[in-house]
């Protein structure tokens, strides 16, 4: 049996060297699936959250001013008399329920437009991801070019364009610009391209099925998450189209929303024209209650498609 002798020298070494050695500090072990916390991270979020709570709560309390009140009080609460029921009766009243019309008219380029365009990124997506043809690099060049390209620089050739058809100041000048989506046609590309497993194509095609039926039946299912993401961005982009309804449009009648109040918030700058802020103000909560209401409906379709492609499998 072997046993280790201990010196004094040996054993004082050690000691000293444990006495000057700096200390390490403990690094807290991380429980799986328990979030990590970072102070930095919170004051950023907290700081996102009062960017965009805080004009949404000026909205709201304002809306429940008179035109009087919102010169008489802080912007941040609320005034001595409550007027928001009688601020929406006016807004659909004012000049013969001239809101309805506009609208109305916003959801017709939202049905019509936003909807379209949703069809078409399906089922160019759909292609694209599942089928070879020749160009189809070009094709996705293409794409990703159009991305990058703002709707504004493509304002005023489409202006020209349609000038020239004669389509102008017609509900036709909002309708087919806003059919064409290269971003939801993108992300409808890669979502197919993950969501689709190829060999459940070609089960169905093996059974029999044709490719209406395959992808009526089988694919389109699965594209269930990110349709509902594209239609929402789609409807999102031509619920607040502003700048080409500005240069296609001049009947008041076929106004959005978005023309229609800048037009009533224009009016205190002409001459002899009524000043109608509460109204502007109103009409604007009014605006975006549809589109608080699709995001909170639908949500958990639109994360997951958000999410689709993050991870390889």
């Amino acid at each position: 049996m072997i046993t280790s002798v201990t010196t004094p020298a040996a054993s004082a070494a050690d000691s000293g060297h444990a006495k000057g050695a700096p200390r390490l500090r403990r690094v807290k072990a991380h429980r799986p699936g328990k979030p990590r916390r970072s102070k930095l991270m919170t004051a950023l979020m907290a700081l996102m959250v009062l960017y965009t709570v805080v004009p949404l709560l000026w909205l709201v309390v304002n809306a429940t001013k008179t035109q009087q009140g919102l010169g008489d009080s802080n912007g941040l609460w609320f005034a001595d008399d409550f007027a928001l029921w009688d601020n929406i009766r006016d807004t659909f009243t004012y000049h013969d329920g001239v809101f309805t019309r506009w609208l109305l008219n916003t959801l017709l380029y939202v049905v019509a437009g936003a909807g379209g365009a949703t069809l078409l990124a399906v089922l160019g997506g759909y292609a694209l991801a599942k089928f070879d043809f020749p160009g189809k690099r070009g094709v996705f060049a293409t794409v990703i070019g159009a991305v990058a390209v703002p709707g504004t620089a493509l304002a005023v050739p489409t202006f020209l364009m349609f000038s020239k058809m004669g389509l102008t100041d017609t509900p036709w000048a909002v309708i087919i610009p806003s059919l064409v989506s290269p971003f939801g046609l993108y992300l409808m590309w890669v979502f197919a391209t993950e969501a689709i497993p190829a060999e459940l194509l070609e089960a169905a095609r093996m059974d029999g099925a044709s490719e209406f039926r395959t992808f009526f039946q089988v694919a389109l299912p699965l594209l269930a998450p990110g349709i509902v993401t594209v239609l929402l961005f789609t409807t999102v982009a031509t619920w607040n189209n502003y700048f080409l309804p500005l240069i296609m449009l001049k009947d008041p009648d076929w106004y959005p929303l978005t023309l229609g109040l800048s037009a009533w918030n224009s009016q205190a700058e002409t001459v002899g024209g009524e000043v109608v802020f509460n109204l502007v103000i109103t009409g604007s909560l009014l605006t975006i209650v549809p589109l608080i209401a699709a995001f909170l409906l639908l949500q958990k379709y639109w994360q997951s498609g958000l999410a689709a492609g993050s991870v390889k499998e």
